[in-house]
């Protein structure tokens, strides 16, 4: 038997169990009782704060290529609307001396301008069990602060098998606790933010790598399902890699490889489902290479101050969870928006009347 197949074999037998597990979440989670698809935008410069007080005509909506009308349009800025500030605390694959060395920062991210947050914020942990949080959200960051003071001599370097088995043990529990927390969320209203404080879950895709049919499929379920929860839920999801800038490079912006959408199961790689791929899909940023822990949890948070939500109809799907592309551009070529890449879109007879594309 060839090395390669050798190993994956190994792999696809350490993550059996794992793939089965997520592929229960709903492949098509989104209701279907609606086509309205909404999405939070940010817009910046390439490099600087989001830019306010732009207008619907500043934007063109395209989905997969074709441009759609916007059906409704809102300026925020931050506090005017409903949102929740989730911080975790990725103690599964975080090291607990790296945990050790950012807490201070988190400290000073909870306690600036004297402890009061602009949302309510909830501190939870990602565990073994899933993930825990710790009280009711609050805008009081010393209240959080001295949450986590309380649980952080339960924090502690998770002890799992080394080599591939570990790997994809972490990586399942990491996506277990993001499922968990989904399904938390779904009856909560208003716009979500998770800062997720993590180098992110062992990727597992090389070269090397090879998915049987029925793996694929497992694996693509989970993908639309997860994609399906962060939309349904109004999620925007930020990585925030507390490693530092002495992490090889290359290491952490491989996940890069995996941030086009998936369309279809025999183009599933795990990658797909990394962390960081989740967080840049959702709208959110990723950060890494900086050992300015505090400044990264700004950064996210400044995304806050000010974005345009946008709605537009859905498309009909030509078969189930059709991937669409979103592309969001704005007349200025000077700004960029961010948002969601893309949603898994329904046949006609799963879906209302939609709007039709502009120009037809």
């Amino acid at each position: 038997m060839s090395t390669n197949r050798y190993n994956s074999l190994i792999l696809l037998a350490a993550l059996a169990a794992p793939a089965c597990g997520l592929a229960q979440a709903p492949a098509s989670s989104a209701p279907q009782s609606t086509n309205k698809i909404v999405l939070d935008v940010v817009v910046s410069p390439k490099s600087g704060a989001p830019v306010a007080n732009l207008q619907q005509q500043n934007f063109t909506l395209l989905d997969n290529k074709v441009q759609r009308p916007i059906t409704s349009f809102r300026a925020v800025t931050q506090s005017q609307e409903p949102a929740e500030v989730i911080l975790v605390i990725d103690n599964v694959n975080t090291p607990y001396q790296t945990i050790a060395y950012a807490r201070p920062q988190i400290d000073k991210f909870l306690l600036a301008n004297g402890g009061h947050l602009p949302y309510p914020t909830t501190l939870a942990v990602a565990n073994d069990t899933g993930v825990e949080l710790q009280g009711n959200p609050t805008t009081d960051g010393n209240a959080l602060s001295a949450a986590f003071d309380k649980y952080e001599v339960g924090l502690k370097f998770l002890r799992h098998d080394t080599g591939i088995w570990g790997a994809a043990q972490r990586s399942d529990l990491g996506l277990h606790a993001l499922n968990a927390l989904m399904a938390r969320e779904r009856t909560r209203p208003g716009r979500k933010i998770v800062l997720w404080i993590s180098p992110g879950w062992p990727l597992l895709s090389g070269p090397r790598i090879y998915l049987p049919y029925k793996q694929e499929q497992q694996l693509f379920g989970s993908i639309v399902g997860l994609s399906n929860q962060l939309r349904d839920t109004d999620t925007t999801l930020y990585a925030i890699n507390p490693l530092g800038a002495g992490e090889n490079v290359l290491f952490t912006s491989y996940y890069q490889d995996f941030l086009k959408g998936v369309s279809k199961p025999s183009q599933v790689a795990l990658g797909d489902l990394s962390l960081q791929v989740l967080a840049a899909q959702s709208g959110g940023q990723v950060f890494y290479s900086s050992n300015d822990i505090t400044g990264m949890l700004q950064k996210a948070m400044a995304d806050t101050s000010a974005y345009y939500e946008l709605t537009f109809d859905a498309a009909p799907g030509d078969h189930p969870d059709t991937f669409h592309q979103i592309d969001v551009q704005l007349n200025d070529r000077n700004l960029v928006a961010r948002t969601r890449n893309g949603y898994y879109a329904q046949p006609p007879s799963t879906n209302a009347a939609v709007a039709p594309a502009s120009g037809q």
